[in-house]
């Protein structure tokens, strides 16, 4: 079975909702995203792996790896990986059954699902240990140049539910409009509404 790896920071995350969310409904707020995500690997036949610089109180499975960043914690477990590993990252809560399939269904070597910015939200790898992991500052490129400097074929999956994070106040429209998980009655239940500027759909908390 594909082992789904899930970073996941459980303290003061998300920093960039800090205008909306205070510290522990961030801290919420991103446990329920990782649970929507933990869902959707889930239904994709995945096994997910909780990997986390500090233990939190949950159920997940955890590997703790204290004192490195994503990037080493992530080659730390490739490097040891017996089957094929799916990296997907915690703050894509739309992401789904369909979604995840179509990423570990490729016929290629790898699979990447870019993120906003230059950014990676999701790799698939079938041999992890032929292949090392480069986050921020542009990481999809990285990973491109990585994948091809190792002679790895891979498919590049434009995929709107798992193209979407969550960062800031802005993103949060996104999930109130095609939510559906846990996340989404988060907010709802939190009095978030969508509302329309200037011919822009956004968002506004009403308690």
């Amino acid at each position: 079975m594909t082992v789904a790896v899930i970073p996941f920071k459980p303290k003061n995350p998300k920093t960039r909702l800090s205008c909306v969310l205070d510290e522990q409904e961030r801290e919420a707020f991103a446990e329920s995203m990782l649970l929507d995500v933990v869902a959707a690997v889930k239904d994709a036949d995945c096994q997910p792996v909780i990997l986390s610089t500090e233990l939190f109180d949950s159920e997940l499975v955890q590997v703790t790896i204290e004192n490195a960043g994503l990037s080493d914690a992530l080659n730390q477990y490739l490097a040891c990986a017996l089957t094929d590993v799916l990296i997907i990252m915690a703050d894509i809560p739309l992401a789904d059954r369909e979604s995840v399939k179509r990423v570990t269904g490729t016929k290629q070597d790898m699979a990447v699902v870019p993120g906003r910015g230059g950014g990676t939200n999701v790799i698939y790898i079938r041999e992890p240990a032929r292949f090392h992991v480069d986050y921020y500052g542009g990481s999809f490129l990285k990973h491109m140049k990585i994948a091809q400097e190792c002679g790895l074929s891979c498919d590049v999956i434009d995929s709107f539910r798992l193209h979407t994070d969550i960062d800031e106040k802005e993103d949060l429209a996104e999930l109130l409009i095609h939510g559906a998980g846990k996340s989404r009655a988060f907010l709802a239940e939190r009095g978030f509404v969508l509302t329309t500027e200037n011919g822009r759909v956004s968002v506004d908390r009403t308690r």
